[in-house]
């Protein structure tokens, strides 16, 4: 279960006269140096056995340095027991006495600094799968929609289980009781402390996953004031097929950040990475984001404008279309879960949710609701900006392409315009056509359909029948062979329902129709 954590981390120094071995592995390695030095975690198994290793080697004659590890903070109780177990917080340790060695410190020395570091740090745990003991199955049981908080690594039981929630949510109960000044076991946290955070898969866990609670972790840490001077992430010490996390934080001064700082071959210990000349680590400052209407340029050609009227009817456009497509999320996603990642509807909703939020009310609006041009230029930033993925990039280019036809002139006949610039350049950029079941078709059939009836229809009627082509064409799409996207990869056999994405064309085309006809 350790061995892996022993070997990377373990340091010799035979010059010095130091010998350090891992309780860890469960077999150490002989000593044949003048000094010993031993770490043991806090388990009874480990203390007995260990203990009388040690207990013989004195007897033997040679020098022996002990320190024994215990910084779990699940522990909540008072009455008796056997303490405190030894965590993730162990391989700190033997870092700092490692560097410590090839300074050239007395065995005297390094235990007095590893007892001290160890007294300054703790560890939670928390767990959503069992370990397993190889050949016996899984050490528990544990529900899919439960997860454990403060369990050990062999599976001991934690202090409690919950539902699962978000990875914010979950930190911040892991840290809440770690500090937690009631807790006989919690580590004293406060603002304008340093601390160095160790973010441990206990086995099962995704790099993906880790990395999210990393930045959970230290953004909380930081919000409390905290200054995280160092921070690790990666898989130190594990338990077969656990999927789940520990969070390690020690308090440091300048003598145990320069020991984590040294220099090791330990293929598995990460080096801290920091910009040139820098010795503390420090999140950077968030930009600060600038309102979407702030990037519609203010230098470009002076663009044509409509009466407030015309601009009423807009607003009224994009806050039913922006609706619509949030109240599809659910229905998008499942129609995506045939071909895609499942998550067409919540790319769709993000950036509905953004113009929205950013639309204002008709009397005082935020979006250049009056200038059509000013505002496609908005709708691509805003599409960059929250939608992301390979919506987000052809919505971005067809509202660009879409806003250099409404410079000067806006007409029924400059929207119908600009629909087709919109396509054309959809069809450049993402490798599409007519035909290939992808958002394309319901916006080229609606093209279609609206600059043929144009010439004999009223604007609003040609309008019509251009959202009639374009659902009719989405419908359609359950009938196409997949071209291009994502569907292309997959059989078509599995294809039964229409594209998700020409799919949300025809609805928010629909909300646009009926906002002009309320």
């Amino acid at each position: 279960m350790y061995l892996n954590a022993y070997i990377h981390i373990l340091h010799f120094n035979i010059n010095n006269n130091h010998c350090f071995l891992c309780t860890y592995a469960h077999h150490p390695l002989s000593a044949t140096s003048v000094g010993c030095m031993v770490f043991i975690a806090n388990y009874t198994g480990d203390r007995l056995n260990f203990g009388l290793a040690v207990e013989r080697a004195r007897y033997q004659g040679l020098t022996v340095g002990v320190v024994v590890i215990g910084e779990d903070c699940a522990l909540a109780t008072t009455d008796k027991t056997a303490g405190r177990r030894g965590l993730t917080g162990a391989l700190m340790v033997m870092k700092i006495c490692g560097a410590l060695s090839d300074e050239g410190k007395s065995l005297e020395e390094i235990v007095k600094l590893a007892k001290d570091a160890a007294s300054k740090m703790g560890t939670i745990g928390l767990s959503l799968t069992p370990c397993s003991i190889p050949g016996s199955g899984p050490s528990f049981q544990i529900a899919d929609d439960e997860m454990e908080l403060g369990l050990g690594v062999h599976g001991e039981a934690g202090v409690k289980r919950t539902k699962l929630v978000s990875a914010k949510e979950a930190v911040k109960m892991m840290i809440d009781h770690m500090t937690n000044p009631s807790n006989c076991t919690h580590l004293p946290v406060k603002k304008g402390d340093r601390v160095a955070c160790m973010i441990n898969n206990l086995g099962g866990t995704s790099m993906l996953e880790l990395n999210i609670i990393a930045k959970e972790t230290i953004e909380l840490l930081e919000s409390r004031g905290v200054v995280v001077e160092r921070a690790y992430c990666g898989t130190f010490i594990t338990s077969l097929e656990m999927a789940g996390i520990s969070i390690t934080l020690l308090h440091l001064d300048d003598t145990l950040r320069r020991c984590l700082d040294a220099p090791t071959t330990a293929p598995a210990w990460p080096r801290p990475l920091l910009p040139c000349g820098t010795m503390t680590r420090k999140t950077p400052v968030r930009m600060p984001r600038e309102d979407i209407q702030a990037k519609v340029t203010k230098t470009g050609p002076k663009m044509a404008t409509v009466e407030s009227a015309e601009a009423s009817l807009i607003h009224d456009c994009l806050k039913l279309a922006g609706e619509r497509l949030v109240a599809a999320e659910s229905q998008l996603n499942e129609l995506d879960r045939e071909s895609g990642d499942g998550d067409c509807g919540s790319t769709m909703a993000r950036g509905a949710h953004g113009i929205l939020a950013s639309l204002g009310s008709k009397e005082n609006p935020k979006l250049p609701i009056s200038c059509p041009g000013g505002l496609a230029l908005t709708l691509a930033s805003a599409a960059e900006d929250t939608m992301g993925g390979s919506s987000g990039g052809l919505y971005s280019l067809f509202f660009t392409a879409a806003s250099t036809c409404l410079q000067t002139t806006v007409s029924p006949n400059t929207y119908c315009d600009a629909l087709i610039a919109g396509i054309q350049t959809m069809m450049k950029y993402g490798g599409a056509e007519p035909g290939d079941r992808t958002m394309l078709d319901p916006l080229h059939s609606a093209s279609q359909a609206w600059s043929a009836a144009l010439s004999s229809h009223s604007p609003l009627d040609a309008f019509h029948l251009a959202v009639e082509a374009a659902e009719k064409s989405a419908e359609e799409t359950v009938t196409m062979k997949a071209q291009a996207g994502r569907a292309s990869y997959v059989s078509a056999d599995h294809l039964k329902h229409p594209d998700p994405g020409a799919r949300a064309v025809a609805i928010w085309m629909r909300a646009v129709l009926e906002a002009l006809t309320s």
